[in-house]
C-alpha cells in the first residue's frame, strides 16, 4: 500500500506540473510567433546541417564560450552536464515509482545498462561536481555582487533573486537524490552494487527504512517538478531555449554582415515599400522577429556582454544585457494584450492601449535614445554571449526605424548622410580628390577607365578615409608601394569609387546604403572586377559580406592578408631592423567581424627588431577604438571617450609605437595619443601607424612617415 500511495502522489503531481508548465510554454510560443517571420533563419539551419551540428557539439555540449571564463565556465560545465546525466536518475526514480506500485518492491533499473557500475559512478560524480559548481557560483556571485562593485559588476541589473533561488533548487535536487539513493542502498533496492561512491557514503549514515526511501523518492521528484515550473517562468528558461537559439543564429566565420531589412519575412524593396503597411526596422515590440523573442527568452543575465562592452566600460548608458532584458520585460508585460483577439482589444482601457503603443526607443520609451546611439557595433557582446544572442541585430533594427521613419538621430550624423548622398563620401569632399594621393608616388598607378586591364590582378579599393584623410593616406601609399615592389598588378577606381555605404547602414539609413551599394556593384561589374584588396576593415566587411545580399559577388581580401601572403611567398622581404616595442590594436571589423587576427601579427613578426607586447584586451576580447557603428561621425558627449580608454590601456605596455590595420582606428587612436602628449602622459615620440607602414619601412630601409 505504501508504494501505491507514493506512485499516486508522484504521478498526480507530475500530471499537474506538466499542465502548468505546458501552459506557460504554449504562451511563450504564441508570443514569439506573434512577431515578424524570419524564414532566413530556418533556411540557413536547413542548408547548413554540418555547421549546426558542430555548433551544438562545441557551444552547447562543449560550452566553448563559457570555458573562456575559466572558473565560472568550469562550474557551469559541470552543472550543465549534471542536468543531462542526472536525467537517468529521474528515469530510475519514475521507474521505481511505477515498479513499487506494481510489485511492491521499487528495485527498478534501466534495461541493459541500469546495473552498469560506470553509470552509477558517473551519476554520483557529476552530482558531486555540480555541488562544487554551486559553491563556486555562490563565491563568484558574492565576490562580484553589485552591492560591492556597483556598475563594475557584470551582474548589475540582473534579476539576482531568481538566480539565488535557482542555485537553491539545484542544491535541493542533489541532496534529495542522495537521500533517495542512500536509502535505496540500505533497503537493497539500489541498482548498482559498486561505483556509486557518494550514495554508498550517504547510506552509511542513514537507517534502513523503506519509508525513508519513499519520502526521499517523492522529495526528489517533487523538487524537480517545482524546479520545472520555476524554470519556464524565469531566466533559466535558457536550459531549453539555448540550443534553439544557437541553432537559429547566424553562423558566418565572424559576425560578418548586418542583416538586410525585411518586412513580413521578405526582403524590403524600397521602390515598392509602403511605410503604412511595411515594417521598417523595429518601432514597437510587435515588430520584433520570432528570433528576437527567442533572444529574450534565452538571455541568462550573466552580464558577460556588459562586462566587455566599450560603451558600458566608459560610463555610457548602453548595457547589451539590459537592452535585451528591458525589451523582454516589456514584451512579457504587453503579451496578454498582444495575444488578445480584435473583439477583446476594443474594450482595452487607456493604460493598456498606451502599453501596446509604447515606442521601443524614446525619452519615455523602453530604450532611451542615448542607449541606442552609444553602440559602436564592435560585436564584443555577440562574441562573448554564451547563448548566441545577437545584440547588434536588435540595435540596427531599432536604429533603422528611428532614422528612416522618425528621423530621430544625432544631428552630426545627418551631415554625414547628406555628404554620402551628394558627394559619395562622409566628408563631402569632391570626388576628384580621390586620386590625389597617387601624385605623391614615384611610380604609375592604373586608374580604371571603363574596364580592368587584362594583366591586372587586384582592384585596390582605397576607401574614403584612405583617399581623403591625411593620416590614412599614408597607409594607402604604403600598401601601393608594397604591391608595386612585390610585382602585384593592381588598379584603382579613383573618382569612380564611392563610399561602400557602411556608415549609412550602421547608422540605420538602409536606403542610402542600398543606393551606394548598387552604384558600386554596377561600377565593379562593368569594370570586370573579380578580386579586391581593401585597407579599411569596414569596406572589407561590406564588400565581402554585405554586397552579396545585393548581388555583388567578389573575392575580397584585407591588405594585411595579402601582404602576409606576399611576405610568406618571399615577394616582400623585411630587411631593415626596427628596434621598437610595439603593441597591436585589433580593429573590430577585421577581428571579431571577420576573424582576421593572425596576419597583422605575422607581418610584424617578420620585421627584424620588433618586440611585440599585447594589451590585456586583445583578439576576441579586443577593445573598440570608438569609431564603428557610424560613431566616427557622432560626438561622444557621455562618459569617458572610448579611444582615450583604449590608449590608456595601450600606454600600460609602454610602447614605442601603436600599430593597427584600420584607417578609423588610426585616426581615433592618433587623436587620443595627441591628447596624451599635450598633457605629458605619453612620450612625444609615440605614434600610431598601420602595419603596412612598418613593413614598408623595413622593406625599403627608410623611416616610416611621421603621422
Amino acid at each position: 500500500m505504501l508504494w501505491i500511495a507514493v506512485a499516486i502522489a508522484g504521478l498526480a503531481a507530475t500530471a499537474v506540473t506538466a499542465l502548468v508548465a505546458g501552459r506557460r510554454v504554449l504562451f511563450l510560443h504564441r508570443l514569439a510567433t506573434s512577431g515578424q517571420p524570419a524564414p532566413e533563419r530556418i533556411e540557413y539551419a536547413r542548408t547548413h546541417v554540418g555547421a549546426e551540428v558542430k555548433a551544438q557539439l562545441v557551444e552547447v555540449f562543449g560550452q566553448k564560450k563559457l570555458l573562456k571564463w575559466t572558473p565560472s565556465g568550469t562550474a557551469h560545465f559541470f552543472v550543465m552536464w549534471a542536468f543531462f546525466i542526472l536525467a537517468t536518475v529521474y528515469l530510475e526514480a519514475y521507474g521505481a515509482l511505477v515498479q513499487g506500485a506494481v510489485t511492491g518492491t521499487p528495485d527498478f533499473h534501466i534495461p541493459l545498462i541500469g546495473t552498469w557500475p560506470v553509470l552509477g559512478f558517473l551519476q554520483d560524480f557529476i552530482a558531486v561536481a555540480a555541488l562544487c559548481g554551486l559553491i563556486a557560483f555562490t563565491a563568484i556571485r558574492v565576490k562580484n555582487s553589485p552591492k560591492k562593485l556597483g556598475r563594475g559588476s557584470r551582474f548589475s541589473g540582473s534579476h539576482l533573486g531568481g538566480a539565488w533561488l535557482t542555485l537553491f533548487m539545484i542544491f535541493n535536487v542533489i541532496w534529495t537524490m542522495f537521500l533517495f539513493r542512500g536509502a535505496a542502498v540500505n533497503t537493497g533496492n539500489f541498482p548498482y552494487r559498486s561505483g556509486a561512491f557518494a550514495s554508498d557514503l550517504v547510506a552509511g549514515i542513514l537507517p534502513r527504512s523503506e519509508a525513508l526511501e519513499a519520502v526521499g523518492l517523492l522529495l526528489h521528484i517533487g523538487v524537480m517538478l517545482v524546479f520545472l515550473v520555476l524554470v519556464v517562468n524565469s531566466k533559466h528558461l535558457h536550459i531549453f531555449t539555448a540550443p534553439l537559439n544557437v541553432l537559429f543564429s547566424r553562423r558566418p566565420d565572424g559576425l560578418g554582415a548586418a542583416q538586410p531589412m525585411r518586412s513580413g519575412g521578405k526582403l524590403l524593396d524600397f521602390e515598392e515599400a509602403d511605410p503604412e503597411t511595411d515594417v521598417f526596422g523595429r518601432g514597437k515590440i510587435q515588430d520584433t522577429t520570432w528570433k528576437g523573442f527567442l533572444d529574450f527568452y534565452t538571455c541568462t543575465e550573466c552580464g558577460r556582454c556588459q562586462s566587455q562592452c566599450p560603451a558600458w566600460n566608459t560610463d555610457k548608458p548602453l548595457s547589451p544585457k539590459m537592452l535585451i532584458l528591458d525589451q523582454r520585460d516589456h514584451a512579457l508585460a504587453a503579451a496578454p494584450y498582444l495575444l488578445a483577439g480584435d473583439a477583446e482589444r476594443e474594450n482595452f482601457p487607456e493604460d493598456v492601449l498606451a502599453l501596446l503603443d509604447k515606442p521601443l526607443v524614446g525619452e519615455d520609451g523602453v530604450i532611451h535614445p542615448d542607449v541606442l546611439w552609444s553602440c559602436t557595433n564592435c560585436g564584443a557582446c555577440v562574441e562573448q554571449c554564451p547563448v548566441d544572442i545577437e545584440h547588434i541585430d536588435h540595435i540596427l533594427d531599432m536604429r533603422r526605424y528611428q532614422v528612416m521613419i522618425e528621423s530621430a538621430f544625432p544631428s552630426e550624423a545627418g551631415v554625414m548622410l547628406k555628404n554620402l548622398e551628394n558627394k559619395g563620401n562622409p566628408w563631402g569632399l569632391p570626388e576628384g580628390k580621390r586620386a590625389d594621393w597617387i601624385e605623391e608616388l614615384d611610380f604609375e598607378v592604373t586608374i580604371v577607365d571603363e574596364k580592368m586591364p587584362e594583366d591586372t590582378e587586384y582592384l585596390f579599393w582605397v576607401g574614403c578615409a584612405g583617399a581623403l584623410e591625411d593620416r590614412a593616406k599614408k597607409t594607402t601609399k604604403a600598401v601601393a608601394e608594397l604591391l608595386h615592389i612585390a610585382g602585384v598588378k593592381f588598379a584603382v577606381l579613383g573618382p569612380m569609387e564611392a563610399c561602400t555605404g557602411d556608415p549609412a547602414r550602421r547608422l540605420g539609413m538602409e536606403f542610402v546604403f542600398t543606393m551606394l551599394a548598387q552604384q558600386n556593384i554596377e561600377t565593379l561589374n562593368e569594370a570586370g572586377v573579380r578580386k579586391i584588396v581593401a585597407t579599411c576593415p569596414h569596406c572589407f566587411n561590406t564588400l565581402a559580406n554585405e554586397y552579396p545580399q545585393l548581388g555583388g559577388h567578389f573575392e575580397v581580401v584585407h591588405h594585411t592578408q595579402l601582404l602576409a601572403h606576399l611576405v610568406e611567398a618571399g615577394k616582400l622581404t623585411p630587411v631593415t631592423p626596427i628596434e621598437e616595442k610595439i603593441t597591436y590594436h585589433d580593429p573590430c571589423f577585421l577581428g571579431r567581424h571577420n576573424k582576421v587576427y593572425a596576419q597583422p601579427r605575422d607581418i610584424m613578426a617578420t620585421v627584424p627588431g620588433v618586440r611585440t607586447q599585447e594589451m590585456h584586451r586583445c583578439k576576441e576580447r579586443g577593445f573598440c577604438c570608438g569609431a564603428g557603428g557610424a560613431r566616427m561621425w557622432m560626438e561622444e558627449r557621455i562618459g569617458k571617450r572610448i579611444n582615450t580608454e583604449r590608449v590608456d590601456e595601450a600606454l600600460t605596455t609602454d610602447p614605442d609605437t601603436v600599430s593597427t590595420a584600420c584607417p578609423f582606428c588610426l585616426v581615433m587612436l592618433g587623436d587620443a595619443i595627441n591628447e596624451k602628449k599635450n598633457t605629458g602622459q605619453a612620450k612625444e615620440t609615440l605614434e600610431v601607424v598601420d602595419v603596412a607602414q612598418l613593413l614598408i619601412k623595413s622593406v625599403k630601409g627608410e623611416p616610416a612617415p611621421t603621422p
